[in-house]
């Protein structure tokens, strides 16, 4: 006879009591963290390719304008217009709005404002210039134009 006896052989059971409050606290957790989009885009973009692009740094920073031609062109024209925050602009709004983008962030922070830009590459240099201007007169001088990598052959 062995002086050691064989030991039964145990099954342990994962408990799934609490999976429950698990799977509806992980719900919640991405419920509340996640950012819808702020604004829906009413132009046509087709963005412009590019060779050499860096990214933003702080996003927090950075505000968006829209220009190219509207996505419903019976209701407002074929003319490219300049689009922020989900309404139309002028040109001469534009210090208007950028003022407006300018208080909704801190104090300190308020010079370092981007405006980037993201043109349709058919839109016209003319109405580009425009708002280069009036951002100049705004004092936004952070100005980043958007565009997608052009792969390289």
């Amino acid at each position: 006879m062995s002086k050691f006896k064989k030991k039964a052989n145990v099954k342990q059971e994962i408990p799934t009591s609490s999976m429950p409050d698990v799977v509806f606290m992980l719900l919640f957790f991405f419920m509340v963290t996640t950012v819808m989009r702020d604004s829906s885009i009413m132009v046509k973009q087709k963005m412009p390719q590019a060779t050499q692009l860096r990214k933003l740094m702080r996003k927090s920073l950075v505000t968006y304008l829209y220009i190219g031609e509207p996505s419903k062109t019976e209701q407002y024209g074929k003319e490219p217009k300049i689009q922020v925050n989900d309404v139309f602009i002028e040109p001469k709004d534009i210090i208007q709005w950028v003022n407006v983008e300018k208080a909704k962030l801190n104090e300190f922070e308020r010079d370092q404002i981007t405006i980037s830009m993201k043109v349709d590459s058919d839109a016209k240099r003319g109405i580009i210039s425009d708002v280069e201007t009036e951002l100049r007169r705004a004092n936004a001088r952070i100005i980043n134009y958007s565009s997608v990598n052009k792969k390289e052959i």
